[in-house]
């Protein structure tokens, strides 16, 4: 399918409000890459002073900008789904509905990393082990305790903080592991690699089908070298990922942020890697939360159907 192309820049022309805050994650993920490329694109393409906001990640994004203190974030959704149903550990009780959805981003995959020299090799080794989470509230630090519990990996020692700081207290054995989940390559990893000898694993293919069928995720097959020490086609478990934003973000802004987003020519090198998966086409992949009218106005234009569990009440 040949999408539509946008109108000129709006730069110069901008008939909306002039700062939208963007709320992303800890530094060191992969949200906080995307969210930083993002932000300049907006400002950039429709001269609107686009802020990234370091957060705790999607559940907290999520109680963000139903609550207007954002008008943007990034959200996987697994934690979107527990949001949007008021069962968040970050505002219990809440229906989250002021959300809407936009445009998909990538999959969030997980993974393990650890020294080489750690005797840590594969995911039952991790019992009895510190093991760093990301940041408490974040995807990463809510599913990893459940997915190890759910294997029978008991006796865990967590730690939460930034990924980039993680990644620090494994190269100075303060925690054994970092197990993770973000768009590929994980920057945090990344730094790693670069300075130690590291090993990266992830499940076995009898422990990912047992949490396909436990969890709302997907199998996912992180590919040999995505890392220079990976030698081989990893199994993994991955939720997509949404950017979302407040249902009273003008109809028209939306229109053309959606356009400039899904329409521009190298995505990939102006957010990050993963948003080769950034495509109109997997708007399907949003089982949760209502669409935005101009999201829905823009797939509509460039020919795609939109789920009618997917209209929010005002686009009715």
């Amino acid at each position: 399918m040949v999408l539509g192309t946008a109108t000129p820049s709006l730069a110069e022309d901008n008939p909306w409000q002039a700062t939208l805050r963007l709320g992303t994650a800890s530094p060191g993920g992969t949200y906080a890459v995307y969210g930083e490329g993002l932000a300049r694109l907006i400002s950039q393409e429709l001269g609107v002073d686009t802020v990234p906001e370091n957060t705790g990640g999607p559940y907290h994004n999520m109680a963000l900008v139903h609550s207007g203190d954002v008008e943007l974030g990034l959200t996987t959704l697994g934690p979107a789904r527990e949001a949007w149903h008021g069962k968040s550990d970050v505002a219990p009780g809440v229906e989250m509905r002021n959300v809407r959805a936009l445009f998909p981003m990538y999959q969030t995959p997980f993974q393990v990393i650890t020294l080489a020299d750690s005797g840590i090799e594969e995911i039952s080794d991790l019992a009895g082990r510190r093991v760093g989470v990301g940041p408490m509230g974040g995807t990463c630090a809510n599913y990893w305790p459940r997915f190890l519990e759910a294997l029978g990996v008991e006796d865990v020692q967590y730690q939460y903080d930034g990924a980039n700081q993680l990644a620090d207290y494994v190269a100075v054995n303060l925690v054994d592991a970092f197990a993770f989940c973000a768009g590929l390559p994980i920057r945090a990893f990344q730094n790693l690699e670069a300075r130690h000898d590291v090993h990266l694993f992830t499940f076995t293919e009898e422990e990912q089908a047992r949490l396909v069928e436990a969890f709302p995720v997907a199998p996912f097959g992180i590919p040999a070298a995505t890392y220079d020490s990976q030698t081989t086609t990893q199994h993994s478990v991955a939720f997509w990922n949404f950017a979302i934003g407040s249902k009273d973000l003008p109809e028209d802004l939306v229109y053309e942020l959606m356009a400039r987003v899904l329409e521009h020519p190298n995505l990939s090198e102006a957010l990050h890697p993963a948003a080769a998966d950034t495509r109109p086409e997997h708007l399907d992949r949003n089982t949760v939360m209502w669409f935005h009218p101009g999201a829905i106005r823009y797939y509509r234009d460039q020919g795609y159907a939109v789920d009618g569990d997917r209209i929010p009440p005002e686009a009715e």
